[in-house]
């Protein structure tokens, strides 16, 4: 978490803020770790409004080969735009183990879509090397630490994301854009 001095979150090895490996990395350079970052964060139109939330350090990671971008609904086929989900019960832990709901605003339930795209992401992140992501934070699959309460009322309640859950779960460390 943030350090003495530091309000910023600083993922071991890398500074977000002011390292400068992230910004003269350059394609085709080779790095022992790749970060797994949320695709929305790149820009790219696939949050369940159909817009980007653009981070131009993640952007410029993903652009020089830095970082790896996901988008755990999309791999789990989900359109975007899409209705908004939010997660009933104690979080993503409990969305993996049967013990919580992954709801759309109609009350559809979108569980099973939620862990194909976690899983999904678990693959994509063992295949790059990934041992950090960061990650959109309150997101119902990517948030960490904090996500909506279930009632699409506004409120926030503590927990994670079923991917960010199932990425803490097997030693990924995990972050929200709002950390770095």
């Amino acid at each position: 978490m943030p350090g003495p001095g530091n309000s910023k979150f600083h993922i071991e090895g890398i500074n977000m803020q002011e390292d400068p490996a992230v910004d003269s990395y350059s394609p085709g350079e080779s790095r022992e770790t790749k970060i797994l970052v949320s695709r929305c964060l790149t820009g790219y139109p696939c949050s369940h409004d159909g817009k980007g939330r653009l981070n131009k350090k993640i952007r410029r990671m993903v652009d020089t080969g830095a970082a790896v971008p996901v988008c755990p609904e999309q791999l789990a086929g989900l359109p975007s735009p899409r209705e908004a989900a939010e997660i009933e019960g104690a979080g993503g832990a409990a969305v993996l183990d049967g013990e919580g709901r992954a709801l759309a605003r109609t009350g559809k339930d979108l569980s099973g879509a939620f862990v194909a795209g976690a899983q999904k992401t678990l693959q994509i992140a063992r295949q790059h090397g990934c041992l950090k992501a960061v990650l959109k934070a309150r997101s119902p699959s990517c948030g960490r630490g904090q996500i909506y309460d279930g009632s699409f009322s506004g409120r926030l309640k503590g927990g994670s994301g079923v991917t960010a859950a199932l990425l803490m779960r097997t030693g990924i460390e995990v972050v929200t854009d709002e950390e770095i």
